[in-house]
């Protein structure tokens, strides 16, 4: 039976893994890291004397590649959140606060009434938010519908979080297919969850377990340099220990970001423009009776922040699409952000005289750009060589870098794999 070398230990790679080692085929994984989990990891931070995620992930219950992977490493109860479908947000400009309350069932009877839709909208601005689902062009999300309240309250916060791409350029098809699994899938698909302790506690870790389990070789600080390609098939990896030999069935996963499989893979065409993401921890403990009790996280509209989280002994912040400021220096960002949270989560106003002590994690090429120009490169699983494939949130999954993208991209990788 073919041996399978998988390039990348991020959550692409790691579920092709999965899906591979269930099938009985040995794998070995090359990571040119330290630790698994690419952008979905947790690690110590010296400055901050604690542990902390370099990013924050949301999922909802209706990304069904996600929890099955979720399920198969034991991490179910790893996961937590609100018991209910509920999504509380704050504008800073008004000093609005609201929550949109999907109730369970498919049939949305929710936005009839006030108390669980965004305030002063009608009924008819959501079959216009329903329509964006159906779209199949190139349409922005800017254009997708009318720009009201539900649009500035509910749409373009969700769309540039999901897509981390600013509305004017981002396409609204993608928005439409994490809405179809989503939101208007209703509510019981709309859950919000996030990990109990960290990234890697709940998605990396136990899955290394898993595989370890298996017999599963994870090489780290192994990086792939190049991949010998000689009578139409991948032959050899090259790495910084010297050659690596494929017998004549093995397979080749490359799950690593589009920027590096240009150097690995010339000949496949991928996403060339990216979106940076900022997140900002600040040491201080959540308020357990303050605006992120109920959720653990809040919307927050008109500032820098975008999403606050509470964590253990820390609150964090998400900035998405941020190549306008990533290059800010972090003390300037931490003290503008502050002020975003001293007012989101209502802290006493003094508090704005010394920032808590933070740390400031910039990923300049977080995403590709989810635009309808980037969407067209964006590669099949197979590839021009029979015996390598590729996985990664960059992929054609039909949805955007997410981590359910990530995640299916790994699982039809393998498919792809298991079919030869």
């Amino acid at each position: 039976m073919s041996h399978v070398h998988v390039i990348g230990a991020g959550l692409a790679g790691l579920a092709a893994a999965l899906s591979l080692t269930a099938a009985g085929r040995g794998v070995t994984i090359y990571e040119a890291g330290p630790a698994a989990g690419g952008r979905c990891r947790s690690y110590f931070d010296r400055e901050l004397e604690m542990r902390i995620d370099n990013g924050n992930h949301l999922l909802l219950t209706g990304n069904k590649a996600a929890f099955a992977y979720i399920a198969e490493i034991g991490a179910t109860d790893l996961m937590t959140g609100p018991k209910l479908p509920i999504f509380p947000f704050m504008d800073l400009k008004s000093g609005d606060r609201w929550s949109v309350k999907p109730n369970l069932g498919r049939i949305p009877w929710w936005i009839l009434t006030k108390g669980r839709r965004v305030p002063d909208t009608r009924l008819s601005d959501y079959l216009e938010m329903r329509a964006i689902a159906n779209i199949a062009d190139d349409k922005l999300v800017t254009n997708a519908m009318r720009r009201g309240k539900l649009y500035w309250r509910l749409v373009e916060p969700l769309a540039v979080a999901a897509l981390n791409t600013r509305p004017q350029s981002a396409s609204a098809k993608l928005l439409g297919a994490v809405m179809r699994e989503t939101l208007l899938k209703g509510g019981a698909a709309s859950i919000p969850r996030v990990p109990v302790d960290g990234l890697s506690e709940a998605l990396i870790d136990p899955a290394l377990a898993r595989l370890h389990d298996r017999g599963t070789d994870v090489r780290f600080n192994s990086r792939v340099s190049a991949i010998r390609i000689a009578d139409g098939r991948a032959t050899t990896l090259q790495t910084a220990a010297g050659p690596i030999e494929l017998a004549p069935n093995d397979a080749v996963v490359v799950a690593v970001p589009p920027w590096v499989v240009a150097d690995l893979l010339p000949f496949v065409t991928a996403p060339d423009k990216y979106e940076s993401i900022l997140n900002l921890h600040y040491k201080i403990d959540p308020d357990p009776e303050g605006p992120l009790a109920e959720t653990g996280f809040l919307g927050v509209l008109s500032g820098t922040a975008e999403w606050i989280f509470a964590k253990k002994g820390h609150i964090s912040v998400t900035v998405s699409a941020a190549n306008e400021v990533i290059d800010d220096s972090a003390d300037e960002l931490a003290s503008i952000v502050w002020l975003n949270v001293r007012d989101a989560l209502k802290l006493p106003v003094e508090m704005d005289r010394q920032v808590p002590p933070f740390r400031v994690v910039k990923e300049k090429r977080a995403t590709f750009a989810a635009t309808p120009a980037q969407e067209l490169r964006r590669p099949e699983a197979r590839t021009a060589v029979p015996n390598v494939v590729l996985a990664g949130d960059w992929t054609k999954t039909g949805l955007p870098a997410t981590i359910e993208g990530a995640i299916r991209s790994g699982r039809t990788a393998a498919e792809a794999v298991l079919a030869v």
